[in-house]
This record gives structure tokens, C-alpha cells and sequence, in this order.
């Protein structure tokens, strides 16, 4: 039996292609002759998509009037010579730009220095990372960091930020584990930079961020705070919800005012006190030299804008001599015996608070003004006092602590209490539990500062630690950086001319004013309660008769 040959429409394949290329050529004509066409029609898509959705933002109340200035434009523009001509021809002009094809910029990968740094970090992870029951590893020693690496960061060629995925059997939940984990990724990103750590255990993320230094520019001024906010040094963009402008010195003279200064708006650490603060008092501690006294001199001068202030200088070294004698500054003592004296009033001063405070609330009446009038107490080193009183065999100062830790918040007052670090073990104990306000200051190691603020640090230690540099902790907030403002001694000749400067201005100079007569009582008004009024100077004791004691 003989073949059949096939139809030629089987087996002519030529013929086939040379149709498909036919209508690909002609397909690639039409497109480039309708190009304009279709990017009009694209942009007017485009306007028609932005119209509506500002029709969808704007309140029902502008709607009419929108609409009657668009009318009012439509025949302005219809009533112009050559105005409906203009207007398609600016219509159509607008809607070719936004309907013009924009491609996505390529996106620039890692240069050679930069992937190899990648891909060593990688590399060093695959122990730390990986299991060798593991099917399909994500860290692998043959691996790519690709994978693991869903973004990154370099500045100056170091890394900057990196956010890297882990498998779901890393035990994240192990401070043991995340530690290897950060003591690595801080020694391969580079040392001498302190770095953020956030862990994402959810969705098994890590982003390192490295941070910048904080500014130590910013000296004691008069902070923009309500009644009751205290700054106690400022910290990282980000870590807090609010901002204060400060004034600091212009790199730039032509720049500024005329003054040498700029005003910026930098993110503060906000101390909260008074009736409603959940950590009313506050613990400071450091090694010598990291600007605890400092601190206690800028709570110190905040507090004089709107309260009275007792200074007790344990340490005896003069640091404080620039408040005594000011207005609103009730006592500045340095001695065992003037500093107990002085306690022993602010105990019965507190009692006296507390009793005013509960008779006005039977009475359903305003408490007085000189109970709403903080109190600060700010202690210093009251543990050398604690070491002389056990010498000579007299009792412990940091006892008459008790009361006004335990009690100051509802009589409006405030204990600020500052010490070495190697001293704890002398604190007082309702020292240490009542202060749910903490600060370390200085170059320590991770577990110190969690031994003091109750919780671990987020960030590596710094490589350079400037006076006033550390962590605060408000009650059970997170661990913030903290920098506090330079505060110096303004008799110190060795501080610098405008840190001193600075505290000499805000030290207040005015002669305190005269309490005002209280307005008669009307003929109806019930018998005044009695009141109790202690006076400093029926409480404190002359050194004098404590020796006669």
C-alpha cells in the first residue's frame, strides 16, 4: 500500500514561522504607532484615580464649595480666547506625563567589599543557626547569604543595619542564645559602635541598627516641661514619644542668631513626679566621675522653677555651695550632723504635708498652697554619712528616709538619691525599694546594668563613655540610652567656661515673694480647722545642742 502524503498546511513548518513573525512585526508597528495614544489613555486613568480619591478625602461640607470653584475655573477658562483650546491641550499635556512608563530604578547590589563582609557574617552565623537534622538549612556552609539576608545597610563602607531570618527552632527565647547571637554580630559588624538589637520571635527576624552617638552638646538650661517634669538627659530618635528644643552651641556663626547658639529639638527622658507618678523617686548610681552629681545638680535646678529644695552633700566636698542662700534652696548641709537635723525636718515636714492633705479632703476643701508646693530632697553620697554615723556611733540618716520615700508622693514630695556603684550593698533597703526610678552612669558591664534597672539592656556597651553617659529605666519601662545635660559646679575652674556659665544663669538670684494675706472668710463660713505648722527652724536642731543630746 503506498503513503499518502501529509496536507502541505502540516508540513510546511517555514510557512508557519514566517506568519508568527508577521504578526509580531505588525503587532510591534501598531504598538509603536499607538504609543502616544495609550500613554494618554494611562494618564487620564491615572487623573481619574487621583480625582476620586480626593472626592473620597474631602468632608461632605467642602464638597459644594469644591465643586462650584471647579465650575467657576471650567468658565474662566471657556470664556478666554483660545481657552478651550488651551485647557484640552494642558489636559492632554498632563495626562502624557503621568501616563509616561516609569521604570523601577535597578536596584544596586552590594559591592565586591561589601558581599564578602555579608557573606563572611553568614558564614560565621551557619554554627550558631543551623542543625544537622536540618533537611533544607538556612544557614549552610556552603550557603549563600542571599537567603538569610532579606535587607541591609552600609555607611562609609561598615555596616550600618542588617535584618536577617532564622529557622523556627533557634530557641530565641533563651537569653543565653540571643547573647552568642549579638556578641558575634557585634564583633563581625565592627567594634567601637554601639548597636540596637530587635527581636521579631514571631516571625523569627533580627535587625541589628547601628546607633549613633548621642549628643553631649546640650549643657543645663530651662527646659519647655509642665509642673512636675523633670529632663534627666535625652536619648536616641524614636525611643520616646516626646521632644524638647534645646539650645546648643552653632558650628556655623553665620548661622545662628548672633548669640552662638541653635535651638533643635532633641527626644528627652522625661521624669514624672507629684500625686499621680508611679515612680516618684529616683536612684542614681555610678563610679566616680560619670556626672551622678551632675544629675542631681540639673534635677536640682529644674526643681527651684516651681518648688522649694533640701540639698544634703554627703561626700562633704563643696559640690553644691553655688545653691546655698538662693531662694527656694531650704538647706544645703554637708555635715553628719546638719544633714540629720535636716532629714529629721523633712520627716516631720512630710508628716505635717500628709496631715494637711487628709484634713482638706474631710473638709472637701483645696489643699493649701504651701502643701501643694513640691518638695525635692536630693541626697548625695548618703553613704559616707552612713560610715561616719556607724563611727561615732550615732544612727543611721538614710533611716529618716523612710517617711518621705514612703509617703512623699501623696505630700508632694521627692527624693532624688545618687551614689557610687561599689556602695549599694550600704543602702538602705526602703532606699532600694522605693526608688522605681533608675539611672547608671558609666562604663559598665551588661549584667551590672541589669543587676541596677531590673531588666537588660538593648544595646551593646559604647566604646566611649563621656561623663553623664548611661541608661535610665522609669519603673517598668524599657531601657533607654541616656546622656544626661552637662551640669557642672559653676566655682569649678576646670569645667568648661560655658557649662558654668550656663548653671550660673539659671540659678535663681530674685529674693523670694512675700506670701499674700488670705482674703476674710465670709460671715457664714464654718470655724476654720486647725491647722499644725512645724517651721524649720523649731525642727532642726543647732549642732550645739545634738552634742548637749
Amino acid at each position: 500500500m503506498v503513503r499518502r502524503p501529509l496536507p502541505s498546511i502540516l508540513t510546511s513548518r517555514p510557512a508557519l514561522a514566517r506568519g508568527r513573525d508577521l504578526a509580531r512585526t505588525a503587532a510591534d508597528g501598531a504598538g509603536d504607532v499607538l504609543h502616544p495614544v495609550i500613554t494618554i489613555a494611562r494618564g487620564m486613568r491615572r487623573q481619574a484615580s487621583w480625582a476620586g480619591e480626593w472626592w473620597g478625602r474631602t468632608p461632605k461640607d467642602r464638597r459644594g464649595p469644591a465643586l462650584l470653584l471647579a465650575a467657576a475655573a471650567v468658565v474662566i477658562v471657556a470664556m478666554m480666547p483660545y481657552g478651550p483650546i488651551l485647557g484640552v491641550a494642558a489636559l492632554v499635556a498632563s495626562a502624557a506625563w503621568l501616563g509616561r512608563e516609569r521604570g523601577a530604578p535597578a536596584a544596586a547590589g552590594p559591592t565586591e567589599a561589601e558581599g564578602v563582609r555579608l557573606q563572611s557574617l553568614y558564614e560565621a552565623l551557619v554554627p550558631y543557626l543551623s542543625d544537622p537534622g536540618d533537611p533544607a538549612p538556612l544557614y549552610a556552609h556552603d550557603g549563600s547569604w542571599e537567603r538569610a539576608f532579606s535587607s541591609y545597610e552600609f555607611q562609609d563602607g561598615r555596616l550600618a543595619r542588617l535584618h536577617l531570618r532564622y529557622p523556627a527552632y533557634f530557641t530565641d527565647g533563651e537569653d543565653d542564645s540571643r547573647t552568642r547571637v549579638e556578641q558575634l554580630l557585634h564583633a563581625k559588624a565592627g567594634r567601637g559602635r554601639e548597636y540596637r538589637f530587635d527581636w521579631n520571635e514571631e516571625e523569627n527576624h533580627l535587625t541589628l541598627t547601628a546607633l549613633p552617638p548621642l549628643p553631649t552638646d546640650i549643657a543645663a538650661q530651662r527646659f519647655v516641661t509642665s509642673p512636675g517634669e523633670t529632663v534627666l538627659g535625652f536619648t536616641d530618635e524614636g525611643a520616646v514619644q516626646r521632644t524638647v528644643p534645646v539650645s546648643v552651641p552653632s558650628a556655623d556663626e553665620g548661622a545662628d542668631g548672633g548669640d552662638g547658639t541653635v535651638t533643635r529639638d532633641a527626644p528627652a527622658v522625661l521624669w514624672r513626679t507629684g500625686a499621680r507618678s508611679t515612680e516618684p523617686h529616683l536612684l542614681a548610681l555610678g563610679q566616680p566621675g560619670t556626672g551622678t552629681t551632675s544629675l542631681l545638680r540639673s534635677i536640682a535646678l529644674q526643681a527651684l522653677v516651681h518648688g522649694d529644695v533640701v540639698v544634703i552633700d554627703g561626700g562633704g566636698t563643696g559640690e553644691y555651695a553655688a545653691l546655698a542662700g538662693r531662694p527656694g534652696v531650704l538647706a544645703v548641709e554637708d555635715g553628719l550632723l546638719g544633714a540629720a537635723a535636716t532629714l529629721e525636718w523633712a520627716v516631720h515636714e512630710t508628716e505635717r504635708r500628709l496631715i494637711a492633705v487628709n484634713r482638706a479632703r474631710q473638709a472637701g476643701r483645696p489643699v493649701a498652697e504651701d502643701v501643694r508646693r513640691p518638695l525635692w530632697i536630693v541626697v548625695d553620697r548618703p553613704t559616707s554619712l552612713t560610715q561616719l554615723a556607724l563611727a561615732e556611733g550615732r544612727p543611721d540618716p538614710q533611716a529618716l528616709l523612710d517617711v518621705p520615700l514612703r509617703h512623699g508622693r501623696a505630700a508632694n514630695v521627692a527624693v532624688a538619691v545618687a551614689d557610687q556603684l561599689d556602695a549599694t550593698e550600704a543602702l538602705a533597703p526602703v532606699v532600694i525599694s522605693q526608688t522605681r526610678a533608675r539611672v547608671v552612669l558609666g562604663r559598665l558591664a551588661p549584667e551590672h546594668v541589669q543587676a541596677v534597672l531590673g531588666a537588660p539592656q538593648r544595646t551593646t556597651p559604647a566604646a566611649d563613655v563621656p561623663p553623664g553617659r548611661g541608661y535610665a529605666r522609669l519603673g517598668t519601662g524599657p531601657v533607654l540610652r541616656l546622656q544626661v545635660p552637662a551640669a557642672p559646679d559653676p566655682y569649678d575652674e576646670e569645667a568648661p567656661a560655658a557649662h558654668r556659665s550656663a548653671v550660673l544663669t539659671l540659678l535663681p538670684s530674685d529674693p523670694a515673694p512675700a506670701p499674700s494675706s488670705p482674703p476674710a472668710p465670709p460671715d457664714d463660713a464654718p470655724p476654720p480647722l486647725e491647722t499644725v505648722t512645724l517651721h524649720k527652724g523649731a525642727v532642726i536642731r543647732t549642732v550645739a545642742d545634738l552634742e548637749l543630746g
